[in-house]
């Protein structure tokens, strides 16, 4: 069986593959281009120093901010471990 498209006789297996190339040059075409890889996630003492600002009000409360960052880092290096 043929189709007559702009005037010629097309026969349906020139239609079908036509039709399948196209289909598999878009796709290819939509799946190309730059991939961008995604960065390594932050570390947990990282993202708390980035939303909260610490203001210690005296010398007590700055010890104890640092000892708590300290305790996060140490948590963290055995955690990787």
């Amino acid at each position: 069986m043929s189709y007559v498209i702009f005037g010629r006789a097309i026969k349906t297996e020139y239609l079908t593959l036509g039709t399948l190339f196209t289909t598999a040059a878009v796709a290819y075409g939509a799946l190309g281009g730059k991939k961008e890889i995604p960065s390594a996630p932050k570390s947990i003492a990282e993202r708390v120093k980035e939303s909260v600002p610490i203001k210690a009000g005296s010398s007590e409360e700055e010890e104890l901010m640092n000892s708590i960052k300290n305790f996060i880092a140490e948590a963290e290096k055995e955690a990787s471990h």
